[in-house]
């Protein structure tokens, strides 16, 4: 036979159907029902990989179509040319769109699909009766996936060709394309082998913009885009070798992401940004106080090189991360790059990252002395993340990084207070109290931190629960005096503020006294 009874009845098109059942899982022999209007797979053979076409993908199917008794009344295979079809369109009867969604490439069912889901109590005559159940073998060759990208249906993305890996570009990205636009009646009005654009800049008209960003590096893909996502109401002129663009045109664009550049934002300002020209290897970056080797090159926006350092046979170039050696755009580009020398934490034993701890506060007292204390308080933290988790540590290992988490988290306290950032020093003094109760530097700086923070009271008690301890520190009396001054500072404060606010109601219950308005007598008292 030559009709195709994969095509439903037009009345049939847009009625609802069930969704397939996503947990569907047979073996090869066995059969389930799809959904709850009575349709069931069998599978015959099992398919490839793990993927399944969507709603939307164009696939591409063998079949053969019977009824229960027997009777073959279609086969593509006969015909030698398996059918083309979008699915979830309408274009088939509603038992193969819910059926072939749960198939994987390859894979071969008999799907048996009531009258509800095939051609009804109208049949198809006169191969097919009124309210017939049919059976179909069905083996899907493979599928090619559409989206709607935009999921307004204003473009329509089909993979020609799959792509490498799973990164997209992003909108700060460089991406280098190919691509030819032809208007509906073939017209070509645009094309190019080989253009690069900054995605967020775009390029030609908002489609290819807004298509790269799905795209995967290699793939190549036809567009289906509708006029809000080409030109408009308004159209194109004709200008050098671009064709005119008539109003309200759609396209259809061939477009091929041949490679993209990454781009990203060193800081929060986009004043620095970094463009990946090459990979680097691993996932490792250098961190705070790191030594490092580059090649450098250094330019001007007209071009003109101002410095160039490893080149030509040259000695890299060598500096010390957030050390203030070199400007800091390109201290903060270089701790994003790859391949750092330095161990990670993860990678040390416990000697090593009580040696690396013990460096890093070093460092930090130099720079705390050098009035540096941003820096300073990095390298702190640092020094006291070396030794955070210390499980693995011996008897005399964990009595050396106590010691160093003490004095590396006092003297980041001691950063914060100049830094003014008074409520992270009195959580560093109160991480220190939890390892020793009794410390008094630690009750002395987060006692100057409640202060700051004027939280008196905590502060009363933390300076004289130090004085307790040690009852002849001199600094620690001198905040006691600082701390009395404050308190003395805010009674006055308070019995101003209570006593205008009482005089203020004195007033006010006299106005109201003498504006009252005399009750009229009552009807007892009237004469």
């Amino acid at each position: 036979m030559d009709e195709d009874f994969g095509i439903p009845p037009a009345d049939e098109m847009n009625e609802d159907m069930d969704l397939p059942d996503d947990s569907l899982s047979l073996k090869v022999g066995e059969e389930k029902e799809i959904g709850k209007q009575g349709l069931k797979k069998k599978l015959v053979k099992e398919g490839e990989g793990w993927d399944t076409p969507e709603n939307g993908d164009e696939v591409e199917v063998h079949y053969t179509g019977t009824l229960l008794d027997g009777t073959q009344f279609d086969s593509s295979r006969d015909r030698g040319t398996p059918i083309k079809f979008t699915l979830g369109q309408g274009q088939v009867i509603k038992g193969w769109d819910e059926g072939i969604i749960t198939m994987k490439k390859g894979e071969n069912a008999i799907f048996t699909i009531p009258p509800e889901l095939a051609y009804g109590a109208s049949g198809s005559p006169p191969t097919i009766p009124a309210n017939a159940t049919l059976q179909f073998d069905v083996e899907l060759l493979s599928w090619v996936s559409v989206k709607d990208i935009c999921k307004d249906g204003g473009i329509f993305k089909k993979i020609l060709s799959e792509g490498e890996k799973w990164e997209n570009p992003k909108d700060s990205d460089e991406v280098f394309v190919k691509y030819e636009a032809q208007l509906d009646d073939g017209t070509v009005v645009s094309k190019s082998d080989g253009v690069e654009f900054t995605v967020r800049e775009g390029y030609f008209c908002p489609a290819l913009s807004k298509a790269v960003k799905t795209m995967k590096n290699g793939e190549k893909v036809l567009l289906a885009v509708k006029p809000q996502y080409a030109f408009g109401e308004k159209g194109l002129p004709a200008s050098g070798e671009a064709g005119a663009v008539p109003p309200n045109a759609n396209h259809q664009i061939t477009l091929e992401l041949v490679s993209w550049k990454t781009v990203t934002e060193v800081t929060d300002d986009k004043k620095v940004l970094k463009k990946i020209l090459k990979e680097g290897e691993g996932y490792e970056r250098p961190s705070d106080g790191t030594l490092v080797k580059v090649k450098l090159i250094g330019k001007l926006q007209d071009g003109t090189i101002f410095i160039k350092k490893g080149h030509d046979e040259e000695d890299l170039f060598e500096f010390k991360t957030d050390d203030e050696q070199v400007i800091d755009g390109l201290d903060r580009a270089v701790m994003t790059m790859k391949k750092g020398e330095e161990k990670e934490s993860w990678d040390m034993n416990t000697e090593e990252k009580i040696e690396a701890a013990g460096r890093k506060k070093e460092e930090g007292n130099a720079l705390f002395k050098a009035g540096r204390y941003v820096r300073a308080s990095k390298r702190y933290e640092k020094a006291a993340k070396y030794i955070g988790y210390d499980i693995s540590f011996g008897e005399e290992e964990k009595k050396q990084a106590k010691a160093l988490k003490v004095t590396c988290n006092l003297n980041d306290a001691a950063c914060k207070l100049k830094l003014k950032d008074y409520k992270q020093a009195q959580k560093l003094c109160t991480k220190v109290l939890d390892i020793e109760s009794t410390n008094v530097k630690a009750l002395y700086r987060r006692a100057q931190a409640y202060i700051q923070l004027a939280d008196l009271e905590l502060a009363e008690l933390d300076i004289k629960m130090a004085l307790e301890i040690d009852p002849n520190n001199r600094d620690v009396k001198l905040e006691y005096k600082v701390l009395k001054e404050k308190i003395k500072e805010y009674n006055k404060k308070d019995a101003k503020f209570y006593g205008n606010m009482f005089a203020k109601m004195s007033k006010l219950e006299q106005h109201v006294e003498a504006n009252k308005t005399p009750e009229p007598m009552s009807i007892e008292n009237q004469a």
